[in-house]
């Protein structure tokens, strides 16, 4: 650890990797709603905060397992066609309070072209949200999963146990990786359906 004059400790959830408070001051003075969505190694949560001096005020959150327990999804909870479906259902979410305009609230995250962060900011736009992004790229068929259908296809030609081992998780919940496309598409039949 440094010693001396000039050295100076960060907040604490700056430290631990939380909190970007250079953006959330820009936020806050801007009292700008924010759409937050973050990536777990098993989930993803996309939240609709509002500034609070006591703390953010939730007016609208999704959480990826209610894909799974409500709306019958199979595949895995935090790749990139759950996350577009849980940004989807937090922008129903959201319009039904009320909440039209958001800013993308991104955190730590670095961006990659294509990444999972951006199929959620993708999945609000698409629920009827205005979110100020620049262009988010060419993300159609990764956001309905064809990518991991093309690889499960091709691994499970050229080796069958890897496949397996791979792709247990689906395959246990009854679900061919080959197939996930047109699951994603009965799924987000569903979410529109119920609206939230």
């Amino acid at each position: 650890m440094a010693h001396g004059p000039n050295y100076k400790v960060k907040f604490r959830r700056r430290r631990e990797g939380k909190t970007n408070y250079y953006r959330r001051y820009v936020y806050v003075v801007n009292d700008v709603i924010r759409f937050v969505p973050r990536i777990t190694n098993e989930y993803v949560i996309v939240s609709i905060a509002k500034f609070n001096p006591k703390g953010d005020e939730m007016l609208a959150v999704a959480h990826s397992i209610e894909l799974a327990k409500k709306f019958g999804w199979k595949g895995d909870t935090n790749n990139t066609p759950a996350v577009y479906l849980t940004g989807y259902l937090a922008g129903l979410r959201a319009l039904k309070a009320g909440v039209k305009n958001v800013a993308a609230d991104i955190g730590l995250f670095v961006p990659v072209k294509g990444g999972r962060v951006f199929a959620a900011i993708k999945g609000g736009i698409d629920a009827g949200l205005e979110i100020p992004i620049g262009e988010l790229g060419d993300i159609d068929d990764r956001i309905k999963g064809q990518h991991i259908a093309e690889y499960a296809k091709k691994l499970q030609s050229e080796n069958p146990d890897l496949y397996k081992k791979l792709f247990s998780r689906y395959l246990s919940r009854g679900l061919s990786p080959e197939n996930l496309p047109q699951h994603f598409e009965e799924v987000l039949k569903k979410i529109k359906e119920v609206g939230s």
